[in-house]
């Protein structure tokens, strides 16, 4: 028996990631992208985890189900903490990755490495059907941002984004690796077992 959540996100290698985090746990994820008639949800919170609480919380109260909000980023620290809830966003609203990738670089031009530390972080929430959070929890992951990318794994800004202790970016990493090491696999680390507690409250469906 697994139990369906949605994740409230339209970015099909970040759900890949969740789905595989939580497949363990008995969990199946299914996409909000299923469900053509949600709307997108705006994304004007000051914080990740008021950008993950509104996915949530908006999602599903539209569904009727219980959601997974999820909203993850990068923070520089010689930027003062750019691009920050703006990473997705950084270089305009219809951005690519290699379009953010190419500010950030440039906006780091005149930094030295030593002085590139940045972090990734992570905030998720749940949200039962009636738009209420019930858990919510945060993860972190310190690296380095390089003046190059290495490596074509991953996404957003991970082939430029070095893991010190692993002499590695997220883009040559494996995906094995990166579920233990990343700031998702991290938070969610935070987030399964509070989940379990409160599994029961879910409607067992069978596994597809």
């Amino acid at each position: 028996m697994s139990r369906t959540i949605v994740l409230a996100s339209r970015n099909v290698k970040k759900t890949h990631e969740v789905a595989e985090l939580l497949a363990p746990a008995g969990f199946t994820v299914v996409p909000v992208t299923e469900f053509p008639n949600v709307p997108e949800v705006e994304e004007d919170g000051d914080t990740f985890a008021a950008n993950a609480a509104k996915k949530a919380t908006e999602v599903a109260i539209a569904l009727g189900q219980w959601v997974i909000g999820e909203d993850s980023g990068l923070r520089v620290d010689a930027l003062n903490g750019a691009p920050g809830i703006y990473s997705a966003r950084y270089s305009g609203p219809d951005a690519t990755d290699e379009e953010n990738n190419v500010k950030l670089i440039s906006d780091l031009a005149d930094i030295p490495e030593d002085r590139r530390g940045a972090g990734y972080v992570c905030s998720v929430a749940l949200s039962n059907p009636q738009g209420e959070v019930k858990v919510a929890v945060e993860g972190t992951c310190r690296g380095r941002i390089l003046s190059e990318a290495h490596g074509a794994g991953g996404f957003g800004y991970d082939p430029y984004f070095l893991i010190r202790e692993f002499h590695r970016t997220f883009g040559e990493l494996s995906p094995l690796v990166k579920r233990k090491l990343s700031h998702r696999a991290r938070a969610f680390a935070r987030f399964i077992p509070l989940l379990q507690k409160i599994a029961d409250e879910f409607q067992e469906q069978p596994s597809s």
